[in-house]
């Protein structure tokens, strides 16, 4: 009878733990630990998927449109990216629909190696040159690509008259591109691009954060960082999204309430350099990420324009209206 009784147990046990185990859910981004992504690496070390009974997958890449791509091809439920490269995927066909911000502001730093100091004072003497950006798809071109072309065609420098190649999205791919020699400039991330400036070995020609930058670019306080998925997701697994929407808000919030020390501390980050140079940049960007994860109208117009900019010559991408592609059902809409 004991024998039994435990054998009952434990099938009641194991049909327990089968009705309560954790969803999986799969994001892919950028990184790892890109300051503009750094929300999806910390979900899960708040526990803020076990929090909604989720079990957070991360798959990196190298660039948004990677992630977007595999958004796409069904590797992923999810993924972040710029929301100019998820613009760019829309306009070519793709089935992506943006659904939570990420970040408040792009940081965006078109980094120098140093021993070019004397040959490039400005975005012209880069004609000629080999540039590195975030990785891009056949169909989706990165914020990061878009911005490089932007910001060469602001100095009169055609497009054909430099060499583009991908530049990955996380600390070990940029500075093996700079350290290499491979480049001669990123359009580069931080806080890598910081790093890289504090040992000495690239320096800032454009630097998205100085306002002196930005007020020559149209649409350069752009939405960057936003959180995406299938629009058959939205349809048939809604609760998926609205967990995800809540997971994402839920950090955000954690890191609002948290020093960058304990944001940091929280990553497990150790070793030493990676650390300061992390915490440099929380420190330098204060506002870098969104309070809620909410859309703003404005900045969404923002977008748009920097969008529409960087690609005056596709009619697809002209006729895009960055609201067909918004879907803010669960962050909500801010003016």
């Amino acid at each position: 009878m004991n024998r039994q009784l435990s054998f009952l147990l434990l099938l009641l046990a194991s049909a327990t733990s089968s009705v309560y185990a954790a969803e999986r859910i799969v994001i892919s981004a950028p990184g790892p630990r890109n300051i503009s992504y750094l929300p999806i690496d910390l979900i899960s070390k708040i526990g803020a998927d076990k929090a909604e009974g989720v079990q957070l997958q991360v798959i990196h890449t190298g660039g948004g449109a990677v992630a977007l791509n595999n958004l796409t091809s069904r590797n992923a439920d999810f993924a972040v990216a710029g929301m100019p490269a998820a613009m760019s995927l829309r306009a070519n066909g793709g089935d992506v629909v943006a659904i939570a911000a990420v970040n408040d502001a792009p940081l965006f730093v078109l980094m120098v190696r140093a021993d070019l100091k004397s040959e490039v004072k400005r975005i012209s003497d880069l004609r000629g040159r080999v540039i590195g950006v975030n990785t891009s798809t056949r169909n989706s071109k990165t914020t990061s690509q878009q911005l490089a072309e932007l910001v060469l065609k602001s100095d009169g420098v055609a497009l054909d008259s430099v060499r583009i190649v991908p530049a990955g999205q996380s600390w070990v791919e940029q500075s093996s591109l700079i350290l290499s020699g491979a480049a001669d400039a990123v359009m580069g991330d931080e806080p890598f691009a910081s790093r890289l400036q504090n040992e000495g070995k690239v320096f800032f020609l454009v630097n998205l954060a100085d306002p002196e930058t930005t007020k020559t670019i149209k649409g350069a306080h752009f939405l960057h960082a936003v959180v995406e998925t299938r629009s058959d997701i939205i349809a048939n697994e809604p609760q998926k999204v609205e967990k995800m929407v809540r997971i994402l808000r839920a950090t955000l919030q954690w890191m609002h309430h948290h020093s960058a020390e304990e944001i940091v501390d929280r990553l497990g980050i150790t070793e030493e350099e990676e650390r300061s140079s992390l915490l440099a940049a929380l420190k330098r960007y204060p506002h870098a990420y969104s309070a809620e994860g909410k859309f703003s109208t404005s900045q969404l117009r923002e977008t748009e324009l920097f969008f529409q900019t960087t690609s005056a010559d596709n009619p697809k991408a002209k006729a895009l209206n960055i609201e067909q592609m918004v879907n803010d059902r669960w962050a909500t809409r801010i003016p």
